[in-house]
C-alpha cells in the first residue's frame, strides 16, 4: 500500500473517531440534561408542596384558635344568658312575694273583704247574783276581747271581726258597762270574734295551758270556740 493511501486511511479514521467522541459526549450531555431537569423539577414540586403544607399547618393552627375563641365567647354569652334567666326567675319570684305580702297587707288592714276558713271565738257575761255579787267581775270586759284578738292575730290570723265589724291592729274598742264600742260602733253581749286563718294553729294558741282560754275562765267568762270551713269578713266600716 503506498505512503498516500496509508494517509487517508489515518485521517478518515480519525474523522470516525472524532465523530463517535463527539456522538457520546452529545448523549452524555443530553442525559445529563434531562436527568438534572427531572430533579430540578422533582425540587421546585416538593419545595412547592412543602410551603403548601406548612400554609395548611398555619391555616389550620389559626381556625383552631379561632374555634376556640368562639366557644369561649358562646360559654360566655351562655353564662350571661342564665344570668339573665336568674335574674328575671328572681324578680318574678320577689314580685310574687310582694304580691302575696301586698294582698296580706291589705287583708290585715280589712281594706278588702275576706274568705277562708278559720275559727269563731264566743264570750259571754257569767250568770251572777247582782245582790251579793260584783257584776264587773262576770261580765265581758275589753280587756278580755284584747286578749283574745291579740293571740289570733299573732297566731297569723289573716282577718278579724268582733259582731260582725271588721277590726285592725289600730281599731279602737271600749268596754262601756255591758256593752263594747268597736271602732265608734257600740255592740252587746254575746261578743263574736271570728278569724280567718289556719283552723288548728289559732285553736291550739288559744287553748295553751295557762293561756288566754284558761285565763278567761278564771275570770268567770263564758267561752266557747268552733272551727268553721268558710268564714266571710266585710271589708272595714267606719261610719257610726
Amino acid at each position: 500500500m503506498s505512503k498516500k493511501m496509508s494517509e487517508d486511511y489515518r485521517r478518515r479514521g480519525r474523522h470516525i473517531l472524532f465523530s463517535l467522541v463527539f456522538l457520546v459526549l452529545g448523549f452524555m450531555l443530553a442525559f445529563s440534561y434531562n436527568t438534572l431537569g427531572k430533579n430540578k423539577a422533582n425540587d421546585i414540586h416538593k419545595s412547592t408542596t412543602f410551603f403548601q403544607e406548612e400554609q395548611y399547618r398555619e391555616d389550620l393552627g389559626q381556625q383552631k384558635e379561632r374555634n376556640k375563641e368562639l366557644t369561649d365567647e358562646i360559654a360566655a354569652k351562655q353564662e350571661e344568658i342564665q344570668s339573665y334567666e336568674q335574674s328575671f326567675s328572681t324578680s318574678e319570684e320577689d314580685h310574687a312575694e310582694l304580691v302575696k305580702e301586698a294582698k296580706n297587707l291589705r287583708l290585715l288592714l280589712g281594706v278588702v273583704p275576706a274568705v277562708g276558713q278559720g275559727i269563731k271565738v264566743v264570750l259571754k257575761d257569767a250568770e251572777y247574783d247582782p245582790v251579793e255579787q260584783n257584776p264587773n267581775d262576770y261580765i265581758v270586759h275589753e280587756s278580755h276581747i284584747l286578749r283574745v284578738v291579740n293571740e289570733l292575730r299573732i297566731s297569723g290570723a289573716q282577718g278579724l271581726s268582733i259582731n260582725g265589724q271588721r277590726i285592725t291592729a289600730s281599731s279602737n274598742i271600749k268596754c262601756t258597762g255591758p256593752v263594747i264600742t268597736v271602732d265608734g260602733r257600740t255592740f252587746p253581749a254575746p261578743f263574736v270574734i271570728e278569724a280567718i286563718g289556719d283552723a288548728e294553729v289559732l285553736l291550739d294558741s288559744l287553748y295553751l295551758r295557762g293561756g288566754v282560754i284558761d285565763g278567761l275562765i278564771l275570770d268567770n267568762i263564758v267561752v266557747t270556740t268552733e272551727h268553721l270551713k268558710q268564714i266571710k269578713l266585710s271589708a272595714l266600716r267606719t261610719e257610726g
